[in-house]
């Protein structure tokens, strides 16, 4: 396994444990009556669907695509690693401040949530950018023409 896709798959893995404990906390705060930031549903939700799910797709699409074509331009390994670095650092701040959004009187949190979406979309885009050309057939073309079924 690649280096980048072990970083994605064991990030996937900590934002599933972050999202776990918060949907614990809130499900605690509605039995027990714990104080309850109105965003933290927003948050759990984000953090387990963008940090847990997209990155694990992600992960796995880096690991099980076969290597580039020599021709392909797009991909760049490096590009690749430093879009993980901001994906992850853009969901895990947004995750935060969409807590304090929830806790505090509006004001500069609302624009450092803005520009963490805005990163988290740019790295997003760019990662899948870099790996599109990976996603073709390899052999199975091969096994659909000798008439096998999968």
């Amino acid at each position: 396994m690649f280096t980048t896709a072990r970083y994605f798959i064991k990030t996937s893995f900590a934002f599933f444990i972050l999202g776990l404990v918060s949907g614990l906390y809130i499900y605690g705060a509605k039995i027990y009556g714990w104080d309850l930031p109105y965003t933290l549903i927003q948050a759990h939700f984000h953090v387990l669907l963008m940090g847990g799910v997209f990155m694990m797709i992600l992960g796995v699409g880096v690991w099980f695509f076969p290597r580039a074509s020599k021709d392909d331009k797009k991909y760049n390994p490096d590009v690749v690693r430093a879009s993980f670095w901001v994906y992850s650092s853009a969901t895990l701040v947004r995750f935060v401040v969409e807590i304090f959004q929830g806790m505090y009187v509006r004001g500069i949190a609302d624009s450092i949530g803005f520009w963490s979406s805005v990163f988290q979309v740019f790295a997003a885009v760019l990662i899948i950018y870099s790996i599109w050309g990976r996603i073709r057939p390899v052999g199975s073309q091969i096994r659909e023409q000798r008439g096998e079924k999968f």
